[in-house]
């Protein structure tokens, strides 16, 4: 209502001569005759450095503007000005901890007049109590103080109005009177919320989970009731004992964007009791236990003492990878190509003279054969030659097929770019008499090193999962990369994709595209694939759906399209540790064949985390079109859980065993909803290690 208020009456002002001040602007003037500002900003010498002075100066005059901006918009209840002040400057900006001349903070102003709503809004962003509040006792005298004091002078300047003839002054003292007035009410109101309030009630659940083989995480959800004072704190308890005796630890939160907190340091197999209180202006409230009632830190791996999968495997690639080098670098292959015999440069292919010719260049139309091109994009923008081509180079002009054994090669070659140079050499020391494949994957590597050096760019990007074929007889091998900063290059140039799209010329017919032309025409959902290929998984633990089939040369995987770095999936909670006792469940599930629980039992509904799986196995069904009833036959994989880093964790739901890999010619009876797509199997790996 006084918000209302206030915006009428400037609207008013805005229309009329000026008349009687509003609240808003008697909150100003009671600020200029206070005379008690929270800073003394005259008090800086500003003699030595005049320029330099002069900014501090308004740095600080903005600043205390927009603090005294923000109390007033809190003491006026103004809960849009509010979010807009917060949303635009930061706390620091906005002086949100230092108290006024009157010892208080726009928190204690919001929580004393009980307005929870931007109470809630300070606190999220960051905003504490006055510290000058130790007790009840100092706060209530601080009240009444200050009640006292508005009330002295809201009847000083009344007799003075009374007695004083109308005159400029006169206008002046009714100003000051109206301000006085209007804070008196304010003052009286924090007093009346002060004392009506009551401690708060317990939080209403606190969920206790494991976290890891030494930590619990805590979730908590506010109290019913706040007994008419905002919560502004809690305070986390954890003890071994179930009545808190010896206390063990506790910790104080006051950061309320997020209620949870992670208990560190505990040992591992030990029990622990926690329970959470909730704080307001008149003190702490009950406790409330956690549920479960207590929880022992630990995870899957302890129960059969199971090392990580991938510990140790980056460290045992590298000294591979050093060996191999070690032993070829003493390899005539090293030698610079000016020391090779003018022989050897004269037995290079008609196809592959070019990459030693200076005018070796991009190329513009393909000639049927296998090519390379690389896409590399910023915002709308792509990179193209300064005849606006998009950069191809020619791997083979006689390759008439990709066996899609060289490509998914060339695809691991694409994880080490920085070697190419290094891999030629290797190969060319048994080019001559090596096979087909290997005079083909050489010159792969050729026309990588020529793309790099005609771009000035060692890294090419991701290969994308499949190649353009075309009807002529090209195949187009197609390389993405985003570009995060602003490079210039000398032999490119950004150009918009959609000028890109529309000023190309086609020279085939709509029926037989060629692969530049099919390039172009579905290019945003080639880099659409390459954004979200690279996107993480929130943390948290996940079931994810295995479905393979496969083809005469290849093995291919199910998965998203929003995300197709990772399988088919639902997130069954966000802790993503698995503990020792839920594994023993698993386990034992397992153990009796027992199939995968998608109808509630009354002897297990105290378990988290069957029913939690209950609920993600039939949004996973519904997700991928299997009928529900068909899940009776699908079991959850118990080997292992699959940990991607700390963060996220796999639980694998497997088809029948006949089903899971769908052979040439099978028909699935089960046809995946629009939104899917499947992988080559090591382009899915890559993708993942990605």
């Amino acid at each position: 209502k006084m918000t209302q208020q206030m915006r009428d009456l400037q609207l008013a002002q805005a229309r009329k001569p000026p008349g009687p001040s509003s609240p808003n602007a008697a909150k100003r003037l009671y600020r200029n005759l206070s005379g008690k500002f929270r800073v003394n900003y005259t008090s800086f010498d500003e003699g030595s450095l005049v320029g330099r002075g002069e900014k501090e100066k308004l740095r600080k005059s903005y600043l205390f503007q927009s603090n005294a901006a923000l109390f007033e918009a809190v003491e006026l209840q103004d809960l849009d000005r509010v979010q807009e002040m917060l949303k635009h400057y930061s706390p620091e900006e906005l002086d949100l901890n230092t108290p006024n001349s009157e010892g208080l903070l726009p928190l204690d102003i919001a929580i004393m007049t009980n307005n929870a709503p931007i109470a809630r809004a300070l606190l999220q962003a960051g905003a504490k109590e006055s510290p000058h509040f130790v007790s009840l006792e100092s706060r209530s005298l601080h009240l009444s103080t200050l009640v006292r004091e508005a009330e002295q002078r809201v009847n000083e300047l009344m007799a003075q109005v009374v007695n004083e003839a109308p005159n400029a002054d006169c206008s002046e003292k009714e100003k000051q009177l109206k301000a006085w007035e209007w804070r008196f009410r304010l003052y009286k109101r924090m007093k009346a919320g002060f004392e009506h309030a009551r401690v708060p009630d317990a939080p209403s659940s606190v969920h206790l989970s494991v976290a890891s083989s030494t930590s619990l995480q805590v979730t908590f959800w506010e109290p019913l009731s706040v007994n008419a004072a905002v919560v502004t704190k809690y305070k986390v308890e954890w003890s071994c004992s179930p009545t808190f005796s010896p206390l063990l630890g506790e910790a104080v939160i006051d950061k309320l964007k997020d209620l949870h907190f992670t208990i560190q340091g505990l040992v591992s197999g030990t029990a622990y009791h926690v329970r959470v209180s909730a704080y307001n202006m008149k003190g702490w409230g009950p406790p409330q236990a956690s549920t479960p009632p207590f929880a022992i830190p630990s995870n899957w791996r302890e129960y059969d003492g199971r090392a990580p999968r991938r510990r140790g495997q980056a460290e045992a690639l590298d000294h591979l990878l050093g060996q191999v080098k070690t032993v070829h670098q003493h390899c005539i292959c090293h030698e610079p190509c000016k020391n090779q015999p003018q022989s050897r440069k004269h037995s290079v292919s008609k196809s592959l003279k070019h990459l030693f010719h200076p005018g070796s260049k991009f190329l513009k139309t393909l000639k049927r054969g296998l090519y390379l091109t690389a896409i590399f994009y910023k915002d709308d923008n792509i990179l193209v030659t300064h005849e606006d081509q998009i950069p191809v180079v020619e791997i083979d002009d006689t390759y008439s097929c990709l066996l899609m054994q060289d490509f998914l090669w060339l695809t691991k070659v694409s994880c080490m770019w920085d070697e190419i140079l290094w891999l030629r050499q290797c190969v060319t020391v048994s080019q001559s008499s090596c096979s087909c494949i290997l005079q083909t994957r050489f010159k792969m590597l050729l026309a990588i090193s020529q793309m790099q050096g005609l771009l000035g760019i060692q890294d090419l990007g991701q290969v994308f999962f499949e190649p353009i074929k075309d009807k002529q007889g090209n195949i187009l091998i197609v390389t993405l990369k985003e570009v995060k900063t602003n490079q210039t290059f000398e032999s490119v140039r950004w150009v918009p994709i959609c000028k890109l799209q529309s000023g190309r010329k086609s020279v085939s017919s709509p029926e037989e595209p060629t692969a530049l032309d099919t390039l172009l025409i579905s290019l945003q959902d080639k880099l659409a694939y390459h954004q979200r290929s690279s996107h993480a998984l929130s943390p948290g633990l996940y079931l994810g759906y295995l479905k393979l089939c496969s083809a005469v040369d290849q093995i291919r995987v199910l998965v998203p399209e929003q995300l197709p770095n990772i399988l088919c999936h639902v997130k069954i909670r966000s802790n993503p540790n698995i503990s020792r006792e839920e594994w023993e469940w698993l386990q034992k599930m397992a153990s009796v064949e027992e199939p995968v629980p998608t109808e509630p039992e009354t002897d297990r509904s105290q378990n988290p985390l069957f029913q939690e799986l209950q609920v993600a196995i039939k949004e996973l069904m519904t997700l991928v079109n299997i009928p529900l009833q068909e899940a009776k036959d699908f079991r959850l994989y118990s080997q292992e859980v699959l940990d991607f880093g700390d963060q996220v964790s796999f639980l694998l739901l497997l088809p029948p065993s006949d089903d899971v890999c769908t052979a040439p010619g099978q028909n699935n009876p089960y046809t995946p909803r629009s939104g899917f797509l499947t992988l080559p199997l090591q382009i899915f790996e890559l993708g993942e290690e990605r």
